[in-house]
C-alpha cells in the first residue's frame, strides 16, 4: 500500500462512502490523514472552539454547518481557510432545556453578525445557499453586504431573525439569481418590503416565498405577489386578520403556484377559494387550517382540479363530511387530505371507507 500515490488513494476514498470507515482510513497513518481531509467535502460542526486546531486539514469544503454558537471571528476564519464552499449553514438551535433567551446565552460568546456574513461573503466566492435561521444577531447591515457581494447566492434564510426590516429586502430585491427566500417570523418586515422584492430583479428568479407570521403583512403587500412571474411555492400561514380576500384573489393570479400555505387566515373565504380554483391550475398542495371562514362550497371548487394533491383542513369547522366526501370523489388527483380528529365521529364507516380508498387520511 505504501507505493500508492494521492490519486490512488483519492480514488479509493470516493468509493467509501460510510462516515465511520472513512475515519478509520484517516487513521492509518499521516498520508491517509492528508488525504482524507482533502477529500471531505461536508463538515458539521459540534465545538466551535476548536475550529482553528482542525479546519485546515479540509480546505476542499463544500458544504459547512454549525448550529452553535459562532463568533464574527470563527466565520472570518472559516472563509479565511475553505475558500470553496458552497453551503452555509448556520441554523441555530437552542440546547434542551435552556433556560434563557438565545441573546442571554449563558456562555457570553457574542454570536455571528454582521462583521461574520461579510466575511463569507467575501471569502467564500462560490456561495450559493446562506441559512441564518434564528440566529439573532444578523442585521440589515450583514444581509446587504452578503446579498451585494455574493453573485451565487440561489437560497437565502432569514427565518426568526428578528433584526431584520425592509432595508435588507430593498437589497435582496436587487439580486438577480435567489431562488428560495425565507422570512418566517421576520416581524419588523412591512407592506414596503414586499413591494421593493416584487419591483426588483428577484421577481424574475424567486420560486420559493415564505412569509408566515410575518403579522405587518395587510392585502396591500399581497397585492404585489403576483408579480414574482415564476412564483411556486408561498407560505403566508399566520400573517393576521389584515390579510382577507382582497389579498387571496390577488394570490390566486399567481398561476404558477404550485404549493400554497394559507393557514389560520381568518378573515379568507370561499371568494379567495373559488378564484384558486379557477386560476391556479398547476396548484398540488394547499394548506387550509384554521381558516374559519371557509365552507363545503369553497372546498368543492376543486373537485375537477386536475393537479391538486393534497389537501390539508384542520380546524376548519364550516365542513362537513359530506363536503369531503364529495371533493375527494370529484378530484381524481387527491392523493392525501388531513381532517380534524373529531369530524371521524361523524363520518359514517362507509364514507370512510370510500374515502380513504381514493386517498390517504391523516387526522389531527
Amino acid at each position: 500500500m505504501s507505493v500508492l500515490g494521492f490519486d490512488e488513494l483519492s480514488l479509493i476514498l470516493q468509493r467509501v462512502p460510510d462516515p465511520n470507515d472513512r475515519k478509520a482510513f484517516s487513521e492509518v497513518c499521516k498520508q491517509w490523514l492528508r488525504v482524507e481531509g482533502l477529500n471531505r467535502f461536508a463538515i458539521r460542526v459540534l465545538e466551535p472552539d476548536l475550529l482553528r486546531r482542525f479546519l485546515p486539514r479540509f480546505p476542499n469544503l463544500v458544504q459547512f454547518e454549525c448550529s452553535k454558537l459562532l463568533t464574527d471571528a470563527d466565520a472570518d476564519f472559516v472563509s479565511r481557510t475553505c475558500r470553496k464552499i458552497e453551503s452555509f449553514n448556520l441554523s441555530y438551535k437552542q440546547p434542551r432545556h435552556a433556560c434563557c433567551d438565545f441573546g442571554e446565552a449563558s456562555s457570553g460568546v457574542e454570536d455571528v453578525g454582521s462583521d461574520g456574513l461579510c466575511a463569507v461573503a467575501s471569502g467564500c466566492p462560490r456561495v450559493s445557499k446562506v441559512l441564518l435561521r434564528r440566529r439573532k444577531n444578523v442585521e440589515d447591515s450583514g444581509v446587504v453586504s452578503l446579498v451585494e457581494r455574493a453573485k451565487n447566492l440561489r437560497t437565502l434564510d432569514l427565518g426568526w431573525c428578528s433584526l431584520i426590516t425592509d432595508q435588507s429586502l430593498e437589497a435582496i430585491g436587487r439580486a438577480n439569481c435567489i431562488r428560495t427566500l425565507n422570512l418566517e417570523h421576520c416581524s419588523m418586515i412591512s407592506d414596503s418590503g414586499l413591494a421593493y422584492l416584487a419591483n426588483g430583479s428577484l421577481a424574475r428568479t424567486l420560486k420559493k416565498l415564505v412569509l408566515a407570521e410575518c403579522d405587518q403583512i395587510t392585502d396591500s403587500g399581497a397585492s404585489v405577489l403576483p408579480r414574482f412571474c415564476c412564483l411556486e411555492e408561498l407560505n403566508i400561514a399566520e400573517c393576521g386578520p389584515k390579510v382577507t380576500d382582497d389579498g387571496g384573489m390577488a394570490i390566486a393570479a399567481i398561476k404558477s403556484l404550485r404549493t400554497l400555505n394559507l393557514a389560520w387566515l381568518i378573515n379568507v373565504s370561499d371568494i379567495t377559494l373559488f378564484a384558486l380554483a379557477e386560476n391556479c391550475e398547476n396548484l398540488v398542495s394547499i394548506d387550509l387550517t384554521g381558516c374559519e371562514l371557509i365552507s363545503g362550497a369553497g372546498i368543492r371548487a376543486f373537485e375537477n382540479h386536475s393537479c391538486l394533491e393534497s389537501l390539508v383542513l384542520a380546524n376548519c369547522y364550516g365542513v362537513n363530511v359530506h363536503d369531503i366526501e364529495q371533493t375527494v370523489l370529484g378530484c381524481q388527483s387527491l392523493q392525501h387530505i388531513v381532517l380534524q380528529k373529531g369530524l371521524g365521529m361523524w363520518m359514517p364507516e362507509a364514507m370512510r371507507e370510500n374515502i380513504c380508498r381514493l386517498c390517504t387520511v391523516d387526522w389531527k
